[in-house]
């Protein structure tokens, strides 16, 4: 029997992991979704032609996975709304962020198979990464069918729970780093006359191209970093000008700004 997947919240993170599924081959009948508001499940619909239900409790009576797919706050009242009625052997996935294994272990009351998973966006597209954590209660199979879901959806990463906050912010927000870098360095290109389209074409490939290389070919970054970079050549300019303005130091605050913001 096909496993029924469901959505409790269908906010934008929810948007792209259905759409991601749609696009790696899930069947539209297999995925369920709930929402406070009907908008946004009529406009889920139309696109991605999923089932819609009314009520949470629908969801996760029906579904063999279940998402919490709303926001933190959310977690307490949805979580009493459930508890009774979630199945013994369903999964539930946590991608609210900040929501631990332990404290929603204790909000069910019971003994819940539960995930915790940090996706990005780019599940959309197929390219996402998600990083996971699982409570005591998933065995070894469940463990591979969730894997298995993300890893069509992008890549998975089994990761110590203690661990999923810097993933979230190394992982999670770093998509809007990649489009402020895209973004600047198609503005570079059409101050030197490329058309705007040209130069987000072009300035995307190399991001993912560069991307590319380090996942396959194994090599570490700087030293691909130091193959494109030739004696006294313009590549070796450029990156001197990048270490001048700061460019790494940048990254690495934007990254302590985000673990700050969650409480480091």
């Amino acid at each position: 029997m096909d496993t029924k997947i469901g959505f409790i919240g269908s906010g934008n993170m929810a948007e792209a992991i259905i759409g991601g599924m749609v696009k790696a081959g899930y069947q539209p009948d297999q995925i369920f979704a709930s929402n406070r508001g009907w908008d946004k499940l009529i406009r889920l619909k139309e696109i991605y032609h999923i089932q819609t239900l009314e009520s949470n409790q629908e969801v996760a009576e029906l579904c063999d996975i279940v998402f919490l797919s709303v926001t933190p706050d959310k977690y307490p009242l949805v979580i009493e709304e459930i508890r009774d009625i979630i199945q013994d052997d369903s999964i539930v996935i946590l991608i609210g962020g900040g929501e631990g294994l332990a404290e929603n272990e204790e909000r069910f009351g019971r003994k819940v198979k539960l995930v915790k998973a940090m996706p990005n966006t780019p599940v959309l597209v197929g390219e996402g990464i998600t990083s996971i954590s699982f409570n005591s209660f998933i065995n070894e199979n469940e463990k591979q069918r969730v894997v298995s879901l993300f890893n069509r959806i992008g890549k998975a990463e089994v990761i110590e729970e203690r661990l999923m906050d810097t993933a979230s912010a190394v992982g999670g927000s770093s998509p809007a780093f990649m489009y402020m870098y895209i973004e600047a360095l198609a503005d570079a290109a059409v101050l030197y006359g490329m058309e705007r389209e040209e130069a987000y074409n072009v300035a995307a490939q190399a991001a993912l191209g560069a991307a590319k290389m380090v996942l396959e070919t194994g090599e570490h970054p700087a030293k691909l970093k130091d193959d494109v970079c030739s004696p006294d050549g313009t590549t070796i300019q450029s990156v001197a000008a990048l270490e001048t303005n700061g460019f790494r130091d940048a990254i690495i605050q934007a990254v302590r700004a985000n673990m700050e913001k969650m409480g480091y």
